[in-house]
């Protein structure tokens, strides 16, 4: 592992999973302060760190004020990191020596760099910059405003939408796989990693996976819906795959409606998605009533 330099009175180490509490509070403390909500939830690190294929002790490290965590940086993929530095230690060079500490333990790990995922114009971002690092693509979240209507889109005949069965799980897992790599360019997820941080996410429920059938009774398409409980209930769709063949039937937009509907089912007041300008997907969106909220942008260097 890479040493860090550190202003007086910090220290660092590799994180254990006893800090994923700690690493929720830091990141949290910095999305309240650049973007005025939190985002992130606990569960997000506990299915991450879940992943057969991910080792806390290579991947992670954490910056300590005495026994509290003031920052912390993992690599999160072959080419993906994150990282946060709490507002209350900013401006202390933390964020640059985690920064090369994550660039030259990608390297250690096989890749060339990594990037990583800042909200637009934010301290973390204007760093980021002035270190080199350039944007590989932007990010938009999307709600569906509270109240807004959500209007029915009909499948075509034969088609149904229902909660995946255990059974399906592998085909779902294929399904986002083979579309998310139509424009992704990272290595393709294990079915093991999929079952760790979607089945075995903290909240997972049955009918939070959606799927979309054809005639035959086949997998054709998918939505995976995570309820987040903070500040209020929301449905935040994870996962929108449709595959190649049996796409331009409408099939995403009605998996969308569905997930919306069935969100505000079970209590939600609000639905959200993300998506980034590497999908084309934008439009699809907007189309069913969606509205651009916080823009994100991934930075990257070396890759």
């Amino acid at each position: 592992m890479s040493a860090l330099t550190l202003p007086e009175g910090l220290t660092s180490r590799v994180l254990t999973e006893d800090d994923a509490r700690a690493v929720f509070e830091v990141a949290a403390a910095q999305e309240q302060a650049d973007v005025g909500k939190v985002v992130i939830e606990l569960a997000d690190i506990i299915g991450d760190w879940g992943r057969p294929s991910w080792d806390i002790a290579t991947h992670t490290i954490g910056v300590f004020e005495g026994e509290r965590m003031v920052a912390y940086g993992e690599i999160t993929g072959h080419d993906r990191g994150d990282a946060a530095v709490h507002p209350d230690h900013r401006r202390r060079g933390i964020g640059t020596a985690i920064a090369g500490w994550m660039q030259e333990t990608a390297k250690g790990l096989g890749s060339t760099g990594y990037g990583t995922p800042v909200p637009e114009g934010s301290p973390g971002d204007r760093l980021l910059a002035e270190l080199g690092y350039r944007v590989r693509w932007t990010s938009w979240v999307l709600d569906l405003p509270e109240g807004r209507e959500i209007q029915e889109r009909p499948l075509p005949q034969g088609y149904a939408i229902r909660a995946a069965e255990p059974a399906e799980h592998p085909k779902v897992h294929e399904v986002i796989e083979d579309a998310f790599l139509e424009w992704s360019e990272r290595d393709r997820q294990s079915y093991a990693d999929f079952e760790a941080s979607v089945i075995g996410r903290p909240g997972f429920e049955p009918w939070t996976l959606r799927v979309v059938t054809d005639a035959g009774g086949e997998v054709v398409g998918t939505a995976w819906v995570i309820m987040s409980p903070d500040p209020e209930l929301e449905a935040y769709v994870q996962a929108l795959a449709v595959r190649r063949d049996q796409r331009h039937q409408g099939l995403a937009q009605a998996l969308l409606v569905d997930a919306f509907a069935q969100g505000r089912a079970h209590g939600a007041m609000r639905s959200s998605l993300s998506t980034d300008s590497r999908t084309g997907a934008l439009g699809l969106y907007q189309k069913v009533g969606m509205e651009v909220g916080d823009v994100w942008v991934n930075r990257a260097i070396g890759v």
